[in-house]
């Protein structure tokens, strides 16, 4: 489907949660270059596409957003949502091996990428308690009390 081999496998991996996701042309003015939501899926234009790893954040938007809600031609995430993306982001690139930098780019989260993926990779938090409340991961302490792995692995991917 797609030419770029990083592009392929993370919508592989998106695919494979149960995230739509398709080839198609799409106009300069998406919030993210050559990647748009649209009804619970992706559309990802290639010739546009800026940052691969622009996928996995807008795929954590689909998976962290209620289901009744996922199917919705746009997508409003609250404030809250947006910090369980980040660290579902985070626990996504972690699963898939990836260096930070290819979510975290620098031209991406209005100039804190650098800081986010030092964050994350020092043991941060942000957003990680609502990925518990929504089921999806389990923060380190109470990991260990029901002895399972802490975040950023993930008990499941969707919401």
């Amino acid at each position: 489907m797609f030419a770029d081999p990083l592009t392929q496998r993370l919508a592989d991996f998106v695919i494979g949660l149960g995230i739509d996701v398709r080839a198609g042309e799409l106009p300069d003015d998406t919030f993210l270059p050559g990647l748009d939501i649209r009804f619970g899926g992706l559309v990802i234009d290639e010739r546009r596409l800026a940052h691969p790893g622009d996928i996995l954040h807008e795929a954590g938007h689909i998976a962290v957003t209620e289901p009744q809600s996922r199917q919705a031609e746009r997508l409003e995430p609250t404030d809250g949502e947006e910090m369980a993306t980040l660290a579902w982001s985070w626990a996504a690139l972690t699963h898939l091996g990836l260096d930070p930098a290819v979510v975290f780019h620098p031209e991406g989260y209005k100039g804190e990428a650098a800081w986010l993926a030092e964050t994350f990779a020092s043991g941060g938090a942000i957003g990680v308690p609502l990925l518990q409340y929504y089921g999806l991961c389990v923060e380190p302490r109470l990991a260990a009390e029901r002895g399972v792995p802490p975040f950023p692995h993930m008990l499941r991917w969707l919401r």
